[in-house]
């Protein structure tokens, strides 16, 4: 079997077993059928190739195809050059505002993202006393309650004292987090921190400055690593979607 058709095997595979994983986190989206639809893209790939159906396919196609394929590649690798960026942004000490941007909640509480976001929240607050902090997130379909409710009640757990959160229940994603939040902030411009993951740290920024947070830095937060890959492919088309929506 020659190299292109190991790894073209190889990688599908990989990609199925790994929308499984995906899966049975029950993240609440439908994103591991991405990993899915990957995986049999390369499976089908491989049968092609293997059977010479490819090369009876014309030219001017397998030509398309593969010229399509290089454009996504390197549209896919300098968009993930961004989001790495992201992973070594700075906050700074004595910050106004920290704003907490919501991820899913469940019956038990803050899922894994979403507890990354808020311990790294806590470090701050815990150095920097004199910080506000403004939890930000609505309720989604699949969700028991508020995720700012949660988040705020999580914060208070730890010892934060309830005077210095304030809750921003409307958002339902990114760009309405940071709307609603300085929505509440009012017409002043006060330096703020964008608390999220690491992988989601360059578009929660870029869409805070998009809104007129002249003075918005990143607080980046880990992430679990055996689902960063999801995450960050995930946060692919989040970038592209941001950006032809004109958030950032």
């Amino acid at each position: 079997m020659r190299s292109v058709e190991w790894m073209l095997i190889v990688l599908g595979i990989l990609s199925v077993v790994y929308s499984i994983i995906v899966a049975r986190v029950g993240s609440g989206t439908g994103f591991y059928l991405v990993w899915l639809f990957i995986g049999l893209i390369f499976i089908t790939l491989f049968i092609l190739i293997r059977t010479g159906i490819w090369n009876r396919v014309p030219q001017p196609i397998t030509v398309l195809v593969k010229v399509m394929a290089v454009i996504i590649f390197l549209l896919f690798v300098l968009v993930e050059g961004f989001i790495v960026r992201g992973f070594f942004y700075e906050g700074r000490p004595d910050l106004d505002y920290i704003i907490v941007l919501g991820a899913q909640v469940r019956e038990d509480g803050p899922s894994v993202v979403l507890r990354y976001r808020l311990d790294e929240a806590y470090r701050y607050l815990k150095d920097d006393p004199e910080t506000i902090c403004i939890v930000s997130g609505g309720q989604g379909y699949n969700e028991p309650c508020q995720e700012a409710e949660v988040m705020k009640k999580y914060l208070e757990d730890k010892g934060i004292d309830s005077s210095r959160i304030i809750k921003e229940e409307r958002s339902q994603n990114t760009a309405e987090n940071l709307k609603y939040s300085k929505d509440l902030i009012g017409g002043a411009d006060p330096s703020v921190g964008i608390v999220t993951n690491n992988f989601h740290t360059f578009r929660g920024v870029a869409i805070a400055r998009k809104q007129g947070f002249k003075d918005a830095c990143g607080l980046p937060s880990g992430s679990h690593p055996l689902y960063l890959p999801n995450n960050m492919l995930r946060e692919f088309f989040g970038v592209v979607k941001d950006k032809l929506q004109g958030n950032i």
